[in-house]
Parts: structure tokens; C-alpha cells; sequence
């Protein structure tokens, strides 16, 4: 008797597989509507499949973070001096977080053991520091500044474009009024969303102050 030809009974799945069903359901679901059961029934397989591929709902994340810092080039820091490779890693990586916002609650939260590409991706950071004569010492905190504003401001391009308007209360806060104006005239004019200015003007201060430290770690 000849075999039948067809999908397999249970879907096939992967590491990858996994992650990419798990950073859609983030996506469509928010940190607060991920499990393991929600996302077992997004790929139509049960929980106990996982564990072929993965070791647990850390391991699911960790995947997640691989796909998300995937986008994220740093080999810039390998060419260019190490304040000029921050700027541009800055930018890839608010664009790769701000296209899943959702994640960042889970993900800033979490330890990056087993996240191996995103680890060669930091690897590349510290690295480009380090020839730019960071001491040992203050690396990760550099790193770590930039990043944590990276992903607010990655957050604050997701938020509703009225957050600051104050509507019928503007005339008990003028002033402020008047300067979220003058921003959104600013963006229109420069034809860039207003978070942009926001994020341009601190991650220049960020980085200037850090050119500013440098000599007096290391004079």
C-alpha cells in the first residue's frame, strides 16, 4: 500500500520557529499575554513539544532577544572611532526595538545568558570601546547608559503623537503649550516624527558627555 503524502500530524518545529511564533505573539499580545500555553496554541502544538528545542520559557526569550538584536549592526565599532560607531549603533538599535515594543519590558528585564548572537553582538561593542581606550571598568556602564536610553526613546516612538497635548487646560500651562508647538512645528519643518528630535538631542548629549569623561579616566 503506497504512503500518503501530506503534513505531518504535529507541526515542525525549531528553535527558530519558536522564537519567531513567540516575538509575534509578544508583538500581537504584549509581555503581559505571553505564556507558554498561549504560545503552544499559536503554532498548534502542546507545551511538552517545546522541550525538544528549547529548554524553557527563559530559553524561548532568549531566542527572542537573538531575533530582535539580529537587526542590530555593530561592526561599525570595529572601523570608526568609538563615539562615531555609538551614534550609528544607537540609531539600528531604537529602530530594532521600536518595531517590537512590547518586548522591551521582557527582554531589558532578562539575563542574556543563552542569547549567543546578541552576546557576539555586544562582544563587538565592548571590543570597539576598548580600543577607543575605555578602561575595563566603565565599559558596561557606558554601554548600559546608552542603552537604557536607547530603549525609552525606542518607546517613545511608539507612543501616541498627543501625548503632550493639553487640550482644553492648555490656557493653565501656556508656556508648555507653546513649546510642544514649537517642537511639532520643529519635526514638520525637518519632516521627522517629534521623537526624533527628542532622541537626536539627547543622544548627542549622551555622547558628548561621555567624549568629555574619557580624558579624565584616563589622564
Amino acid at each position: 500500500m503506497r504512503r500518503r503524502v501530506g503534513r505531518p500530524a504535529t507541526p515542525v518545529l525549531s528553535r527558530e520557529i519558536i522564537a519567531r511564533a513567540a516575538l509575534g505573539l509578544i508583538d500581537d499580545a504584549g509581555a503581559e499575554g505571553f505564556s507558554l500555553a498561549a504560545l503552544a496554541q499559536r503554532l498548534g502544538v502542546r507545551p511538552s513539544s517545546f522541550y525538544n528545542h528549547v529548554t524553557g520559557k527563559d530559553d524561548i526569550l532568549a531566542a527572542v532577544r537573538e531575533l530582535v538584536s539580529d537587526s542590530i549592526d555593530a561592526s561599525m565599532f570595529s572601523r570608526l572611532p568609538w563615539d562615531e560607531a555609538m551614534v550609528q549603533w544607537a540609531h539600528g538599535y531604537r529602530a530594532a526595538f521600536a518595531a517590537h515594543p512590547p518586548a522591551i519590558s521582557l527582554l531589558a528585564t532578562l539575563p542574556i545568558t543563552g542569547a549567543l548572537r546578541t552576546l557576539r553582538m555586544y562582544e563587538q561593542v565592548v571590543v570597539g570601546l576598548e580600543r577607543g581606550g575605555w578602561p575595563a571598568e566603565m565599559i558596561i556602564p557606558v554601554m548600559v547608559s546608552v542603552e537604557s536610553f536607547i530603549l525609552g526613546s525606542a518607546l517613545d516612538m511608539v507612543a501616541p503623537p498627543d501625548m503632550f497635548d493639553s487640550g482644553p487646560l492648555a490656557a493653565e500651562a501656556p508656556s508648555f503649550a507653546a513649546t510642544v508647538r514649537a517642537r511639532d512645528d520643529a519635526a514638520a519643518a525637518r519632516r521627522c516624527p517629534p521623537a526624533d528630535l527628542s532622541f537626536e538631542v539627547g543622544l548627542g548629549a549622551i555622547v558628548d558627555g561621555l567624549r568629555r569623561v574619557l580624558p579624565t579616566l584616563t589622564g
